[in-house]
C-alpha cells in the first residue's frame, strides 16, 4: 500500500476503516466452497453470459441507499440468470455486513463472493463465502494472504488494474483474476483498462471484467476482449429503492438483459 496518497479520498477512508476490522482471536474458518469456474461453465453451457450479480446497498459513487431485502434481490438475480453473486460486507461506505452474506449464501446454491477490503489473514475469519476478493494494490503480502485464504478453503478473486498488478497476482498463485475498469485514484471508469490487461492473462486463469458494464453492448465488448465472466453491480441494482413489486422485477430484468446479451 505504498501509493495510497494517490487514491481518491473516499478510497483512503475505506482503507483506514478496513484496518480496524477483523478479530485476531476469531476461530479459523474452514470453508466448503462452491466452484466458481464450474458455475461459469454451467452458465455458458446453458447459453447464458456468466454474470456475477452484486448486491450493493450503496457506495461512494452511488446516490442514496437501496433498502431492498438482500435475499429477495439474490433470488431475483438468479431468476434473471446470474451464475454467481457478490455481496458487500464493508459496513461504513457500502452498507454491507457479514450477516447479509450469511443470509444470502444460505438461501442460494450458486457461488457467493465476499466483496470487501481485506488486508490481513484475521479478516478472512469473519464469515464463510465461496470466494473472497483481494485487491492487489492494497495488500502488502499478497502471496501470504492468497495462501491464507486458500488454506481456509476459499477461492480467491485477485483484483488488478494494470499489468504490474497482474504479474503480482499470478506470482501469488491467483487462479481467478478480476480486472477493475475503475481507476481507484480518480474513481473514473474506462473499459479499455480491461482490454489492455486481458491479453496478458495466462491460459487457465478464470478472468472477470469488473466495473463499468452498463449495457448489453458493454457486456459483449468485455466478452470479446477475453472475459470469462462479468461482475456487475450498479447496472443491475439501479432503480431499486425497496423490495416491493416492480423494484424486484427490475432486478430480474436487468440481470436477464446482461446474461442474454
Amino acid at each position: 500500500m505504498d501509493e495510497n496518497d494517490a487514491l481518491a479520498p473516499a478510497v483512503r477512508s475505506i482503507l483506514r476503516a478496513a484496518e480496524d476490522r477483523g478479530d485476531p482471536d476469531a476461530d479459523r474458518l474452514s470453508v466448503d466452497a462452491r466452484s466458481f469456474p464450474d458455475a461459469v461453465a454451467s452458465a455458458e453451457a446453458d447459453g447464458r453470459l456468466p454474470v456475477v450479480a452484486e448486491i450493493k446497498p450503496t457506495s461512494p459513487t452511488t446516490a442514496g441507499t437501496r433498502e431492498a431485502d438482500p435475499v429477495a434481490l439474490a433470488e431475483r438475480m438468479i431468476d434473471g440468470g446470474a451464475a454467481a453473486l457478490s455481496v458487500l460486507t464493508e459496513p461504513e461506505h457500502f452498507g454491507g455486513s457479514p450477516e447479509t452474506l450469511r443470509r444470502v449464501r444460505a438461501a442460494v446454491d450458486v457461488p457467493v463472493l465476499r466483496k470487501d477490503f481485506l488486508l490481513e489473514a484475521a479478516q478472512l475469519d469473519t464469515v464463510e463465502a465461496d470466494l473472497v476478493l483481494l485487491i492487489a494494490r492494497f495488500v502488502d503480502d499478497l502471496d501470504g494472504l492468497v495462501a491464507a485464504a486458500k488454506a481456509r478453503g476459499f477461492q480467491v478473486l485477485v483484483e488488478v488494474h494494470d499489468r504490474a498488478e497482474l504479474r503480482r497476482a499470478i506470482e501469488a498463485g491467483a487462479e481467478i483474476v478480476g480486472v477493475n475498469n475503475r481507476d481507484l485514484a480518480k474513481l473514473a471508469v474506462d473499459l479499455e483498462t480491461f482490454e489492455s490487461v486481458a491479453p496478458h492473462v495466462p491460459d487457465g486463469v478464470t478472468l472477470v471484467a469488473e466495473s463499468g458494464i452498463a449495457t448489453p453492448d458493454d457486456a459483449r465488448r468485455m466478452r470479446a476482449a477475453g472475459a470469462d465472466a462479468l461482475l456487475v453491480g450498479s447496472a443491475i441494482m439501479d432503480g431499486v429503492a425497496d423490495g416491493e413489486g416492480d423494484a424486484l422485477e427490475t432486478v430480474t430484468e436487468n440481470t436477464r438483459r446482461l446474461t442474454h446479451a
